[in-house]
């Protein structure tokens, strides 16, 4: 599989939203800090803690859901090491990817993955965080996907969640990769799958955010855990 890749405004080829191999990934600016010694230095500052590396899980050959959400009202409460984020779902935008991502969260299906790319734009500023690739690496999936495209109107700014997608794939396709929106707009086409918005833990986000990376690839320099994702309905999530 292709990396999947949110693309900035320059063509970042086969590094995808998923760093190095399955979906696109939002813009591949290479960040400019140095190689840290060790896992707690890549997040020196950030609040974050330091944790082993989870085995990656692998090629996956999952059927797309047939799950039908009831209501409007879901929330992501996604346990990381560098704290918790809720992600308020967009299901009456984009009931078919959102109910995708509920069906993979119900499974577990993200636990134990990591946030594989944290990307700068081209002057340096926050761009994207991205996670949801078994693989680790960019390349991996969920074995389907789901294609609805966006609102022409969408605007991804400032803690948006989209999905991300290969660059040859139509608008609205997705899998399991996702990204954050970290900068105040990510200034991209209306291509990226809508997911939510995050609506607490932008503080998590920004830690994220923070973690050293490797300038060439884009990936944390010590590892960003997502722990568990759990789903919330109605006033659950309030």
């Amino acid at each position: 599989m292709r990396p999947i890749t949110v693309a900035t405004l320059v063509s970042v080829g086969a590094l995808g939203l998923p760093a190095c191999g399955g979906e696109e990934e939002p813009g591949a600016a290479a960040r400019t800090n140095t190689r840290a010694t060790a896992p707690s230095e890549a997040m020196s500052g950030t609040g974050c803690r330091p944790v082993e590396a989870p085995a990656p899980k692998g090629a996956q050959d999952l059927e797309a859901p047939s799950l039908a959400l009831r209501g409007d009202d879901y929330t992501a409460v996604m346990e990381t090491n560098c704290g918790t984020i809720e992600i308020r779902l967009a299901n009456e935008d984009a009931p078919e990817t959102v109910a995708s991502f509920v069906s993979l969260a119900r499974m577990d299906f993200f636990d134990g993955l990591t946030f594989h790319r944290i990307a700068q734009d081209p002057s340096g500023g926050d761009f994207v965080i991205q996670g949801g690739d078994p693989d680790g690496t960019g390349q991996g999936g969920p074995g389907y996907s789901v294609v609805e495209a966006p609102p022409q109107d969408v605007a991804y700014d400032r803690y948006t969640v989209a999905m991300a997608k290969t660059e040859i794939e139509d608008p609205g396709t997705s899998g399991s990769q996702f990204f954050i929106v970290t900068g105040d707009s990510a200034q991209l086409p209306p291509d990226y799958a809508l997911l939510g918005q995050v609506v607490d833990g932008g503080d998590t986000v920004g830690a994220i955010a923070d973690v050293e990376t490797d300038p060439t690839t884009e990936m944390p320099l010590a590892p960003v855990v997502i722990q568990d994702v759990t789903i919330t309905e109605g006033d659950e999530g309030q």
